[in-house]
């Protein structure tokens, strides 16, 4: 019988250690550090980087298209808010034939933390309230407008 008492708390107290251990999570793009080196500019283009490491996580919307892979290790204690514990962006950069001009690796030290000021954010403009927003355009629809122009079906 004591023996079976010591083998539950034993049991229990594996349970509550385990319990309050980390958790680690992988986010995004998965790491290979082989696949990563095998991008070559000059020799890569758009095709054999997504053949090499498929999809990217974003791609840029101006200038010279760049291609992100991000990736992220984060870990938690139960019931707190998770930390990145590793980050790391690949950024392709294409010329404008689709041929790799660089392959840019950054990690954790250029992460910016941003903590916001405040529960709004400030805007242009005046304030405008509840009543205003929802009785605000009764008589401006189909009005006439600068230049006469009545709506659709006006003169």
């Amino acid at each position: 019988m004591r023996k079976l008492r010591i083998g539950v708390i034993l049991a229990g107290t594996a349970a509550a250690l385990a319990g309050c251990s980390s958790i680690r999570e992988q986010r995004g793009f998965v790491v290979d550090p082989v696949l990563m080196s095998a991008v070559q500019p000059g020799i890569d283009n758009q095709r054999s980087v997504e053949g090499t490491l498929g999809r990217p996580t974003f791609t840029s919307q101006y200038g010279n298209p760049t291609w992100y892979y991000v990736s992220s290790t984060t870990g938690r204690r139960p019931f707190v808010r998770p930390r990145i514990q590793a980050h790391s962006v690949l950024a392709v950069k294409f010329d404008e034939a689709g041929n790799v001009l660089t392959a840019e690796r950054t990690g954790i030290e250029d992460v910016v933390y941003l903590t916001p000021e405040g529960a709004t954010t400030p805007t242009l403009g005046r304030e405008r309230g509840f009543l205003e927003d929802l009785f605000g355009n009764i008589g401006t629809v189909g009005a006439g407008g600068p230049g006469g122009a009545g709506g659709p079906g006006g003169p």
